[in-house]
C-alpha cells in the first residue's frame, strides 16, 4: 500500500511484472520528490509527543527535501532516493552502525555523524514475468506509513512507524502467484535501518511478505525476524468502501530478548469531501512490552489534506493518552496526556 513517491521507492518491491519481449530498450530517466515545511504548537509549551518527526515546538521548521531517481532498461531497474533535511538524515536515518569494529568483534571507535542521506539505493532484475530479485537498501517492506510525508495522509506519524524498522539492507525475491495474491521472502542485514551489517552476523535476519491488491482491497501480512533485530509480525491492508470513504488498517507485534518490544493497532478512515479536500483519523492503541517499560498509549490525529497544483495543506490536531505520566504540562509537572496542532506544506514533484 505504498503510494505517491513510495510507488517509486518501493515499485520494485510491491510490483511483480516486469514485462520482458515487448519492453523498450531502455526508458527515460524518471525524477519525483518531495519537500516539506511545518509549523507545531504543544499546548503545554514544550515538545512532548515521542513520535518521529514534526518535533520542533512553536517553529517554523523543515521537514525535508526529497529526490528519487529511477532508470529501467528492460529488464534491470535501478532506484536511487536522496534526501535532505532533519526529517530525512537524523530522523530517520542511522548513517551507519556508529561503531567500527576490529577483527574479534570489539567496538574501536565511534563513526556515526550526519553526512548520508540515502533512503533508497537498489537494483531489481525480471528473471522473469512473474520473479523479481532486488537488492540493496530498501524502504522497509512493514508497516502503514513511510519516511516521505508525500505518501502519509497525516504529517505527525504513529508509534507503530516510530518503533518499527524504516528500512532494511539485503537480498529478496518477489514472485507473483496469480494477478492480484504475491509473496516475498529475503535475507537482510542484522540491523533495521543501517546499510553496514555487523561483518560476524551478516545477513542475519529472514523477511517475508503475502500480498493481495485488488481494486477497492489491498492487504499485506509482513514478517521480520533475526536474532539482533528481533521478530515482527505486521499487517497493512487499505479498503475503499465507497467511492468517498476509505479505511486503513495497521497491526503490528514486535519482540527481542528481555521481553523488549511493543504491539499495537491503528485505523485510518478517510472521507473525501471534495476532490480537494478530505478529512481523517488515525486513532492508535500502542503497548510497550515489559522489557521495555509496560506503559500503554491512545493516540487521536485528525487531519485535513487540502490539495492544489501539486501542494497538500494540512492543518493537524492531535491528542495522545499514556497509562504513566511520560509527558509534562506547561508548568512541567508530570502528566499523562499531550495535545499539540501543527500546519504542514507538503509539495511533491
Amino acid at each position: 500500500m505504498k503510494k505517491v513517491l513510495c510507488i517509486l521507492s518501493l515499485a520494485l518491491t510491491t510490483s511483480f511484472t516486469f514485462a520482458q519481449d515487448d519492453a523498450p530498450e531502455t526508458t527515460p530517466l524518471e525524477i519525483t520528490g518531495s519537500g516539506d515545511i511545518y509549523y507545531k504548537y504543544d499546548f503545554a509549551k514544550v515538545p512532548n509527543i515521542p513520535t518521529s518527526f514534526a518535533t520542533d515546538q512553536n517553529s517554523v521548521s523543515l521537514g525535508m527535501l526529497d529526490i528519487a531517481l529511477k532508470k529501467k532498461i528492460k529488464n534491470i531497474s535501478f532506484v536511487g532516493e536522496l534526501s535532505f533535511g532533519p526529517r530525512g538524515q537524523r530522523q530517520s536515518l542511522l548513517n551507519d552502525p556508529g561503531v567500527v569494529y576490529d577483527v574479534n568483534g570489539d567496538p574501536i571507535a565511534s563513526t556515526s555523524g550526519d553526512s548520508f542521506h540515502i533512503q533508497n539505493l537498489y537494483a531489481s532484475y525480471g528473471v522473469t514475468d512473474k520473479l523479481t530479485l532486488t537488492a540493496g537498501y530498501m524502504g522497509t517492506f512493514i508497516g502503514y506509513e513511510v519516511i516521505s510525508p508525500v505518501a502519509n495522509f497525516h504529517y505527525s506519524t504513529s508509534y507503530l512507524f516510530s518503533y518499527g524498522p524504516f528500512q532494511n539492507a539485503g537480498v529478496k525475491a518477489n514472485y507473483a502467484i496469480t494477478e492480484k495474491f504475491g509473496a516475498m521472502v529475503g535475507v537482510f542485514n542484522d540491523s533495521w535501518n543501517v546499510y553496514q551489517a555487523d561483518f560476524q552476523k551478516g545477513l542475519n535476519a529472514v523477511g517475508g511478505q503475502l500480498s493481495y491488491v485488488g481494486d477497492k482491497t489491498s492487504a499485506y501480512l509482513n514478517f521480520l525476524d533475526g536474532s539482533v533485530s528481533g521478530t515482527i509480525v505486521d499487517l497493512t491492508a487499505s479498503f475503499q468502501l465507497t467511492e468517498k470513504f476509505k479505511l486503513g488498517l495497521n497491526a503490528a507485534d514486535f519482540s527481542n530478548e528481555g521481553d523488549v518490544g511493543y504491539s499495537g493497532a491503528a485505523l485510518y478512515p478517510s472521507y473525501a469531501i471534495s476532490d480537494a479536500f478530505s478529512l481523517g483519523l488515525r486513532g492508535e492503541y500502542f503497548k510497550f512490552k515489559e522489557g521495555s517499560g509496560d506503559n500503554k498509549v491512545t493516540a487521536f490525529t485528525l487531519s485535513g489534506n487540502y490539495k492544489i497544483n501539486g501542494l497538500t495543506i494540512i492543518p493537524e490536531f492531535r491528542l495522545d493518552s499514556n497509562s504513566d505520566k511520560v509527558f509534562f504540562d506547561s508548568d512541567l509537572a508530570p502528566t499523562k496526556s499531550a495535545s499539540q496542532v501543527l500546519l504542514a506544506l507538503v509539495y511533491g514533484f
